[in-house]
């Protein structure tokens, strides 16, 4: 089932996440619905909280990004087909060089900025079978990995931007909360308490 995605300016997308038990309540459903709505929206990534859940999962599939011939052959075979599960994930270890890269976020349509972040992270997580795993990613998988973390901890994108590029925004992202934006996917927005 395609569910709405909540639009900046819901309080749900500045809770810092909770972790689940094993026997969450219809898990498995769960990321069935939040593949299907990702995929729908056309996104890389979705964390619970982008669905209205204040819980610790999200997940990634970075096969569209390896269809980009600028990147290299490595590069396309590392992103396409990775597709992951992470649940109560916690973040051990950011380093390496900061790179920027131009950032978008489903609860945010339309707007578009460059990033800083650290080229390579370290994580612990647990997959959807509650296998436990400590991996390290770098590059553009650890880019992606590292905004739907975020996400999980109550942080967005836009957080990390200058102070002027955040005033510069101000009025489009006041539009999205209000739900003055055309998107081709269901949103759910926090001043309208509509779903469209």
């Amino acid at each position: 089932m395609i569910l709405p995605i909540v639009a900046y300016g819901d309080p749900v997308l500045r809770k810092k996440a909770t972790d689940i038990e094993k026997d969450h309540p219809k898990l498995n459903e769960l990321l069935e619905n939040m593949w299907e709505t990702m995929y729908k929206a056309s996104g890389v990534g979705l964390a619970a909280p982008q669905i209205g859940l204040p819980i610790r999962v999200f997940l990634v599939d970075t096969t569209p990004f390896s269809d980009d011939e600028s990147r290299s052959e490595e590069e396309q075979n590392e992103l396409n087909g990775f597709k992951k599960v992470f649940i109560n994930a916690q973040l051990t270890e950011e380093s390496g060089e900061e790179w920027a890269f131009n950032e978008g976020c489903l609860s945010i349509p339309d707007v578009r900025e460059d990033v800083k972040r650290k080229d390579t992270i370290k994580i612990t997580y647990l997959d959807e079978h509650f296998k436990s795993h400590t991996e390290t990613y770098d590059g553009l998988l650890a880019r992606v990995i590292q905004h739907e973390y975020d996400h999980i901890e109550g942080i967005l994108f836009t957080d990390k931007l200058s102070t002027l590029k955040k005033r510069l925004l101000k009025g489009r992202l006041k539009n999205i909360s209000q739900g003055k934006i055309l998107v081709d996917y269901r949103m759910r927005f926090p001043d309208k308490k509509k779903v469209r």
